[in-house]
């Protein structure tokens, strides 16, 4: 009787998920007419993206029900730190280039949305036109079919200030005691970043920083400045170190002038190319990010490749590259720099501060973009840095906790993916990465 009234029970437990994904199934409606816009919203909202992917969305009533409750939750968790959709497409005439590689990556690849989240919510996922119409909107939003695309050979800059910036950016007269320039901490001939043997940079008196320091090749075509994005542009950037305690030294803007004016024919230089100002703090570090704007490296054998020189990869490194979209490294970096266009969250799974080498105190630069912003939201959020020259750049991460290529892929996708990736796809990822280094005539 017992055997007989539990199969009663699972027929009817069948039988009302049959329904139920009958009904979700013929509920669908088809893409409506309007703009692309309104046709791409459509498509998002009935296929329930805006649940995982936007903060306080209105969830079905079954998130309340046990086990499928708590999957939900986590769904939520996990998806509203990948990206939040609502937020991401406010405006969808202006769409940032990671938003649209994240939804690329989610119909060419099937990864969006999750199995576990289908068995959940019955009738999701992208058909074939849909699939179509997203790719045919990403694609004209992008204007190609990659993710990535080439270094310009170079970008607008005024020749006579950048060679003034050049001269300020080797001038160890702008640290308290003279010792220390911006190429102390940012070697050009060596990938633009720190190249001494430790985590983090070695400032004034012996002081170590609690971060690493990022290269300024390519950093004009950041969205904004250093891991936590506290500076707006190169010239606000340029402004920091020379101030800060730890690396420059314990020292005014007003000191530094004072001490460079000494120099009569720097003031002539500063005079004659900004008559109105002279030698300031502003005319400092405006001719400084004038130099930095001649820090781009066109040419990559990868940028190469992109340009329809096929051969210019081999066949591994092809392989690595097709992984390295597979595996939703280029939802991030994506773009002329391959980074540094978002803040993206350090780690979505695990917990990176606990599992990281116990040698590396917790500190303030830890926080991220929430040290900027103080909003908690944006707590372990870092500014995506670019994989341009990368095998130059070790060590890797906002607090150089790895030495190595191989290291950083592969603790990427733990923390980021959830997965432990297989030694060969590392290998692979990591030999097209190497493919990434461009020129400069600084870049040796």
């Amino acid at each position: 009787m017992k055997k007989k009234k539990l199969k009663i029970a699972l027929c009817i437990l069948l039988c009302i998920v049959a329904c139920f994904a009958i009904y979700r199934f013929f509920l669908r409606k088809s893409i409506p007419e309007g703009t692309a816009e309104e046709k791409v919203m459509a498509i998002l909202q009935q296929n329930d993206c805006f649940v995982c992917h936007s903060k306080n969305a209105e969830l079905p009533f079954y998130a309340s029900f046990p086990i499928i409750g708590n999957k939900i939750k986590e769904h939520v968790t996990h998806g509203t730190n990948f990206i939040d959709l609502k937020e991401k497409l406010a405006d969808l005439n202006n769409v940032d280039e990671v938003t649209l590689s994240m939804l690329d990556h989610a119909i060419t690849y099937d990864r969006m949305p999750l199995t576990a989240y289908k068995l959940i919510h019955w009738g999701t996922g992208f058909n074939a036109k849909e699939k179509s119409v997203l790719a045919a909107w990403i694609h004209e939003k992008r204007g190609s079919d990659e993710p990535i695309s080439a270094i310009p050979d170079s970008i607008p800059y005024d020749v006579a200030k950048a060679r003034l910036g050049e001269k300020m950016y080797n001038d160890k007269r702008i640290s308290l005691d003279g010792t220390i320039s911006c190429a102390t901490c940012h070697v050009l001939e060596k990938g633009g970043a720190d190249k001494t043997t430790t985590r983090t940079s070695e400032g004034i008196n012996g002081q170590f920083g609690g971060i690493n320091a990022p290269t300024v090749y390519n950093a004009c075509f950041n969205v904004r400045q250093f891991w936590n994005g506290r500076a707006a542009d190169l010239k606000e950037q340029a402004a920091g170190p020379p101030a800060n305690p730890v690396e420059m030294g314990d020292q005014t803007w007003d000191q530094i002038v004072a001490r460079l004016s000494q120099d009569a024919e720097l003031v002539a230089e500063f005079q004659a190319l900004f008559p109105s100002e002279g030698l300031t703090e502003s005319t400092v570090t405006e001719a400084i990010a004038e130099f930095e704007k001649t820090l781009v490296t066109p040419n990559s054998r990868f940028d190469q490749f992109l340009k329809g020189k096929k051969d210019a990869l081999t066949a591994e490194e092809q392989a690595g590259y097709a992984l390295f979209k597979e595996n939703a490294c280029a939802t991030c970096h994506v773009g002329v720099n391959m980074g540094g266009k978002t803040f993206e969250r350090l780690s979505i799974f695990g917990d990176y501060y606990a599992d990281r080498d116990k040698q590396i105190v917790y500190n303030a630069d830890d926080d991220g973009l929430k040290g900027f912003t103080q909003n908690d939201a944006d707590l372990h959020k870092f500014k995506v840095p670019s994989l341009r020259n990368i095998a130059l750049t070790a060590p890797y991460f906002h607090d150089g906790q790895y030495n190595t290529l191989e290291e950083a892929v592969a603790a990427m996708a733990r923390y980021e993916l959830g997965t432990e990736m297989a030694t060969e796809d590392v290998q692979s990822i990591v030999a097209f990465l190497k493919t990434l280094t461009g020129k400069n005539q600084h870049l040796k």
